[in-house]
């Protein structure tokens, strides 16, 4: 049976507040969201800091049934494969430029139970990763540079979306990076059904309508295509 790609909302909780963490989680999770990326930091890869396994496991025993993405913008991902897999995280997503051996850290997510996500950054062609998709759950373009949130989108990376897209017409497909309401109708159109809303989602005056909206986006290309 063939997989139907659906759409999936998972806001990035990196503009949140973090010490409030769980209470943040919970509010997007009330507000329709269907996963929380967690975007995992080490100061070397980009140079920002965020938080690792312990803060990550700590959310989990709060949201044991919730999924999480680890977004890991670090210089070695298969150093925290272990770590994050005994923080019952579902889907690791790790950067392929700093990676030695792609195939290698694909096998040990897989071996640790998580799903396994291969991320891009903005500089990065679509034929890079190209030998890696089959290895992969997931997709990520990033459309801003990893490290900062709240950075301006860039409409440019469409194309790569549109041929992992055209050439894997079941593989889920992540964009992260300045996506909202202006943003969206050209992301779904490119192909993408998981979308990352950081700023967008959290500094929302209603979240549920605008993740409302972005579902109803999405979900809109993903019947023309179907129906096509």
């Amino acid at each position: 049976m063939e997989k139907i790609v659906s759409c999936k909302i998972g806001p990035s909780i990196l503009n949140a507040d973090l010490s409030q963490l769980y209470d943040e989680s919970q509010r997007l999770l009330d507000s329709g969201a269907d996963y929380l990326h967690l975007d995992v930091m080490d100061g070397t890869f980009v140079p920002n800091l965020t938080f690792g396994h312990p803060v990550v496991k700590c959310l989990r025993t709060k949201l044991p049934n919730t999924m999480l993405e680890t977004h890991m913008m670090v210089q070695n991902p298969i150093q925290w494969v272990s770590p994050m897999a005994d923080a019952n995280v579902d889907q690791y997503t790790f950067h392929i430029e700093p990676c030695e051996d792609v195939p290698l850290v694909c096998r040990k997510i897989r071996e640790a139970g998580m799903k396994v996500g291969l991320a891009i950054k903005p500089g990065t062609p679509i034929t890079c990763i190209e030998k890696y998709i089959d290895m992969a759950d997931m997709v990520l373009v990033m459309t801003v540079e990893p490290g900062f949130g709240g950075q301006k989108f860039m409409v440019n990376m469409m194309p790569k979306v549109e041929w992992l897209r055209e050439n894997y017409p079941t593989l889920d497909i992540e964009v992260d990076g300045g996506v909202g309401p202006s943003t969206i109708d050209i992301c779904a159109k490119a192909g993408a059904n998981m979308i990352v809303s950081g700023t967008a989602v959290i500094q929302a005056e209603n979240p549920p309508q605008v993740i409302k909206f972005l579902r109803e986006s999405v979900n809109k290309q993903l019947n023309l295509k179907i129906n096509i």
